[in-house]
Order: structure tokens, then sequence, then C-alpha cells
């Protein structure tokens, strides 16, 4: 594909960090239009969305130094500053930390804000993945033969044979009766990711509006995120970790439990109305207290 778009002397611009920013612009409007709606602090839109750049880039680099530590240990520095190669989940859950702990010194109900991030953070994570695709970061999932297959010769984690042993070796077990070809097909994976995460912003979008309790649309975008994830995994060059699964898997499971907790739990607290409405049930109540039967005079 293409890691790199275009150089200009010295510095070299990759299409990894332009769909990265895309991606961060485009949440960002989606987000600053529903704080509008939902009649939360404007302000605090910039703030979250610079906490969420440097906490998700920073955790999700982490988690991808965890997941493929044999290739860290061989070459640190490398790893630790590539342009690709970084793991949703990890940005995700240390954006959420750093955010509740922000929106809770701002005295800004988190799981409201929650709720209008919630549709940014399914459409930002699809536009990121078109960032994998060019890149060829090794998001690509196992050898395959469809006519959709992809290949990522000058990818940051190459799918030439005599680049990629560990996918060589891969191809050999799933076809082994066909040659190993100089340049593997696989699953375009981070493709498939593009359009469930299209699919469930669709969804999330149309059911922002619909009256639920705070916190109701951010579990739901929770399940579907890690529904979406544990489906693609299966095809994905990812090793089981756990019960045969992937990490990726096992924490797309404790995302399930904790949305479908949280939607139970939710559901117990009353409908999330939005400042105005509230203040217009709140002047109704007290014009109602005020009206007093007229008595008669003599």
């Amino acid at each position: 594909m293409y890691p790199e778009l275009f150089s200009i002397g010295p510095i070299k611009f990759h299409s990894f960090g332009a769909m990265l920013a895309l991606a961060f612009l485009v949440a960002n409007y989606l987000l600053s239009k529903e704080i509008e709606r939902k009649k939360i602090y404007p302000d605090v839109s910039s703030t979250v969305t610079f906490l969420a750049i440097v906490l998700g880039v920073v955790g999700s680099k982490l988690f991808h130094l965890l997941e493929n530590f044999d290739r860290f240990v061989r070459n640190p520095v490398g790893e630790a500053f590539s342009a690709g190669g970084l793991t949703f989940y990890g940005g995700l859950i240390l954006a959420v930390i750093g955010n509740l702990i922000y929106l809770r010194s701002q005295k800004i109900a988190p799981l409201r804000f929650f709720d209008a991030a919630a549709p940014s953070l399914m459409i930002g994570y699809g536009i990121g993945r078109i960032g994998c695709l060019l890149a060829g970061d090794g998001c690509y999932g196992q050898p395959c033969d469809l006519p959709w297959a992809m290949t990522f010769p000058n990818g940051y984690v190459s799918t030439l044979a005599t680049e990629n042993p560990e996918l060589a070796m891969q191809f050999k077990q799933l076809f082994p009766n066909v040659p190993v070809p100089a340049d593997i097909p696989v699953h375009p994976t981070p493709l498939y990711e593009l359009l469930y995460s299209v699919g469930f912003f669709a969804v999330l979008w149309k059911l922002r509006t619909v009256p639920k309790p705070a916190g109701w649309i951010f579990f739901v975008y929770l399940i579907l995120q890690a529904v979406g994830r544990f489906s693609v995994e299966f095809i994905r060059l990812n090793p089981p970790v756990l019960w045969g699964l992937s990490e990726a898997q096992v924490i797309a499971l404790a995302m399930i439990l904790i949305g479908v907790f949280g939607l139970w739990r939710v559901s117990k607290e009353p409908i999330d109305t939005l400042p105005k409405e509230e203040a217009a049930v709140k002047q109704r109540a007290k014009g109602t207290q005020k009206k007093k039967p007229m008595s008669k005079t003599a």
C-alpha cells in the first residue's frame, strides 16, 4: 500500500498519521455538535479531544508493544518510535480513565458526556483503520485466496514471504498443497473494521436522540465495538493467550460484560433530559405550586 504519502526534504508524511489526524478532526467535529445539542459545557470539548489524542496514542502504543513484546525486545527503539503499530483498546482504556478524572474535576456528569462521544469514537475508529490499511502495519488478517484479498509488500510489516517468514509458515499451514507466493495475499481486516464501524456509527447516531438514561448510548457502544472486534479477531494474526482467544478477544469479552452490566445498572436511573427540558419541567412545577385557590373577600 502507501505507508508514506510524500516527503518534503527529510520530513516524511505518513498515511497512518494523516488518517489518524482526520479521524480526530471528524470525531471532534461530531463531538462538538453533540455537546452543543446536549447542552454540555462547550469549553471542555478541546481539552477532552487533546487528552484523547495524547492518552489514546500513548495507551495504543503501550498495548501494541505488550502484544508484540518479542519484536520490541529485538528492536526496542525502532518499535517504540515506529509510525505504525497502535492497539485500539489500549488507547480507549487510557483515554477513558484520563477523561473520567478530568470530567469529574470539572463537575460534569461523565456518562452524559460519554454518551455524546460514543458515535464519534465509533466513526473515528473506522477512519483510523484506513490508516492501518494504507500503512500495512501488521493489522491485516490471515492468508486467504478470496477475490478481495490484499498484499502489503511495502507495508511496515511486509507480506513478502522473504521478509515475513511467520506469515509464510501460516500460509503453508492453511494451504499445504499450494506453493507459497512471493507476496502473500491476506484478509484486509482493517477494511472489515471500517465497514462495521460505519454501520455501527449509523446505529448510534440514530439512537442518540432516543430518550434513555445517561450512559445508555455509551454502554451500547462498548458492546457493539467489542462484538465487531471479537469477530474480526478470528481471522487476525494475533496469537491466543487464554481459552484459545487472543488478547483483543479477551478484552472484548470484558467490554461486553461491562456494557451489559452498565445497561442493567443505568436502566434503573431516570431518563436523561436536556438542561432546557429540565428547566421547563421545574418552571411548570413551580408555576403549579404558586397557583392557589382564590378566596372570597367580604
